[in-house]
């Protein structure tokens, strides 16, 4: 800012002191003489005048300088992203943060996001039965801030084609090859997506980048494996279901022979307590109950020790 001032000022006074613009004042008349007298070998008159033009064009003029040297000297740092400051090709060891920062009018300032940054990529990969199989990949990943210098002399502003990328395709494939096919759907993905996340933090943590997470997206097979699968797929169902029924089955049956064996105990402790006498009993108990109901008439009693008695019913009207 001081700068600015300074050359404000020079050019204010430069500007009115080399006078191509005059400024005019009351003078006290005098007496004519012959020729002015004239400094600096007649260049310039020994006493400049100013107008009101002249004194508005030199605001105009020192204002136009001072804004074009505040372009030079001032540089603004985005949120969320460090400057890089470079000066005839020499690179500052320190960092610019996020705001107003002064510089030189030779100097320029290259700036890098530190931000979370999602880069989304489709590799065709192999895998260990020598299939090729289409897998999308995304990375989140952002710059450390005390390396953006680092990371500027290294690989330079496209650290991304030139590093990330590359890396990121090459530890893939590296991965998918040790692995079969329905690795990449199944339970083993996870364990893939761990390992794709440390190799990759291993290889780009030295050049100031740091990997936050690496998903693996959509798995495209080909169409003849993608076929075999479901077939698979569906003989495991059917086979499951199979079994499911055939334990059913054998619950079942397991269930018949407890209850028949239940019945079978059942009549065999009935059998075993009835006796004779409790038969006759449980007949001479019958036997009342039906003589002193109101439909019994006749009762007629057996002619024999074993007999029990016989009930002849007739009609309510007597007959």
């Amino acid at each position: 800012m001081r700068v600015v001032i300074i050359c404000t000022l020079f050019a204010v006074g430069g500007a009115m002191r080399f006078g191509s613009i005059r400024w005019s004042r009351p003078r006290p008349p005098r007496l004519p003489r012959a020729a002015p007298q004239l400094a600096f070998g007649g260049f310039f008159p020994d006493k400049p005048q100013w107008t009101p033009e002249a004194a508005a064009a030199t605001v105009t003029a020192a204002l136009a300088a001072a804004t074009v040297l505040a372009s030079t000297t001032i540089t603004v740092v985005p949120a969320g992203e460090v400057g890089v400051l470079t000066t005839f090709g020499k690179v500052s060891p320190n960092t610019l943060a996020s705001g107003l920062h002064l510089k030189g009018p030779a100097s320029t300032v290259r700036t890098f996001s530190v931000k979370t940054v999602l880069q989304e990529d489709e590799n065709f990969v192999p895998t260990k039965e020598g299939l090729t199989v289409e897998l999308d990949t995304a990375l989140l990943y952002h710059i450390d801030a005390e390396h953006a210098q680092n990371l500027f002399l290294s690989v330079g502003e496209r650290f991304e084609e030139i590093v990330i990328k590359p890396e990121l395709r090459s530890i893939v494939r590296g991965l998918t090859s040790e692995v079969e096919a329905k690795a990449l759907y199944t339970s083993g993905r996870s364990e893939i997506q761990r390992r794709l996340k440390e190799e990759l933090s291993e290889a780009l943590r030295p050049r100031g980048i740091v990997v936050e997470e690496v998903l693996l997206k959509a798995v495209q097979l080909p169409k003849q494996l993608s076929q075999a699968i479901e077939m698979k797929a569906q003989a495991e169902q059917e086979a499951q279901r199979m079994q499911f029924v055939l334990q059913k089955e054998e619950q079942e049956a397991e269930r018949k022979k407890i209850e028949a064996k239940g019945i079978a105990d059942f009549q065999k402790i009935v059998s075993d307590g009835i006796s004779p006498q409790l038969l006759k009993w449980k007949g001479i108990e019958a036997t009342k109950k039906l003589a002193e109901s109101p439909n019994a008439k006749v009762v007629i009693m057996g002619n024999g020790k074993d007999s029990l008695p016989v009930i002849l019913g007739s009609d309510s009207d007597g007959h």
